[in-house]
């Protein structure tokens, strides 16, 4: 018997506060014009102040549910790709399982920067695999306006919100996740990268004044890492799953920069049409941008049942990834029914009353100790 792990359901969320380039224009010495022809974006997603990565990871995760049609009790695991956790510890997924009623599940959060996605994909699928679990919720979620240094026009025009889910399960049938690859150089791990906030130069006074908690990217290093890697790993999980450019219908690259994913393609020598993009509407959502991308092409009918798709990133690290999937799910011919939905939304009531029992039986547990 051999298992294969099938991309079963999908969901995303994006924060409805939109920034536009003219916006922008009001915060730092740019332009519209500017950021367009360097970039490609026209405006991102920031989230509000009572919104943060669980609960963008949330949001994405109830609609991949939905989809997949999977009730939360039957997850065996969720892996949450981020570098903008709720806390330093602990996971957000742990977070995300609470407010899900994900009772049986394993959750633990992975950081590969931008590649994020493609690291915990990999994972959930080597893990479903070898069949150790059957059900697994992967999620690229971030926050990026909380570290963005909104007074460097360099890098805060680049970056916003937002959070993408995929369930994957494991089946015999043909299809599914056919190939992965992961690589790391981690010489280049200042090229991006926020300096203070962890154990070598912990949260001071000085810290915060001299600004060391914000983002900072060297981006022409950068840049031509990308635009090289992102070729050089499609054609390699390609390789690996013994098919060809020829083979592809689809590119879901890591949302960054227009130019890189036009450079990519023309390295690969890949038509426009081959390659999705959705950098425009979000910037760049790091962990967040290849789930975010997968389900919009999923929902414009770009990907249909036994395409080949290539999901491929780069990141803070620096790493990179790629995976290739023979889709295998049709796209929901309807939206969930109001008595669904009904019942959706009874079950996370129902994970909330949970999770709050629980922390009052757990205070009057301490009582008792402290006493």
């Amino acid at each position: 018997m051999t298992l294969r792990s099938h991309i079963t359901g999908w969901g995303k969320y994006v924060p409805p506060n939109v920034l536009t380039n003219d916006d922008l224009t009001h915060m730092v010495d740019t332009s519209d014009e500017w950021i367009r022809t360097r970039t490609g974006i026209e405006e991102r997603r920031i989230a509000d102040d009572d919104e943060t990565t669980s609960s963008m990871a949330i949001q994405a995760a109830q609609e991949a549910l939905e989809v997949a049609d999977l009730k939360p009790s039957d997850l065996d695991l969720i892996v949450v790709a981020t570098v903008t956790p709720d806390h330093p510890f602990p996971a957000t997924a742990c977070l995300v399982q609470d407010t899900l009623g994900a009772r049986g599940a394993a959750a633990f959060d992975i950081s590969a920067g931008c590649t994020g996605f493609i690291y915990a994909l990999t994972l959930a699928h080597h893990t479903l695999q070898s069949g150790a679990y059957e059900n697994a919720l992967v999620i690229g979620a971030e926050t990026l306006s909380r570290i963005t240094d909104w007074n460097d026009r360099s890098t805060c025009v680049l970056f916003g919100d937002g959070a993408g889910a995929v369930i994957l399960q494991a089946d015999e049938a043909e299809g599914g996740v056919l190939s992965t690859t992961l690589g790391t150089d981690g010489s280049g791990a200042r090229l991006l990268y926020v300096p203070a906030g962890g154990s070598q130069i912990p949260s001071s006074h000085e810290s915060v004044a001299e600004r060391q908690h914000y983002l900072r990217m060297r981006g022409r290093e950068v840049f031509r890492f990308a635009a090289r890697i992102m070729p050089t790993a499609t054609r390699d999980v390609l390789e690996k799953a013994d098919l060809t450019l020829e083979d592809l219908k689809l590119i879901i690259p890591h949302q960054a920069n227009q130019r890189i994913i036009d450079s990519s393609a023309k390295l690969l020598d890949l038509p426009s049409e081959t390659i999705f993009s959705n950098l425009s509407a979000y910037g760049n959502t790091s962990a967040a941008s290849i789930p975010i991308a997968l389900c919009e092409a999923v929902e414009e009918g770009r990907i249909q049942r036994d395409d080949l798709v290539v999901c491929v990133g780069f990141g803070a690290g620096l790493t990179w990834g790629a995976t290739a999937i023979r889709w295998s799910t049709p796209r929901p011919e309807a939206p969930p029914s109001s008595v669904e939905k009904f019942w959706h939304s009874l079950r996370y009531r129902y994970a909330a009353a949970r999770s709050l029992l629980r922390r009052f039986v757990r205070w009057l547990l301490s009582l008792g100790v402290n006493e």
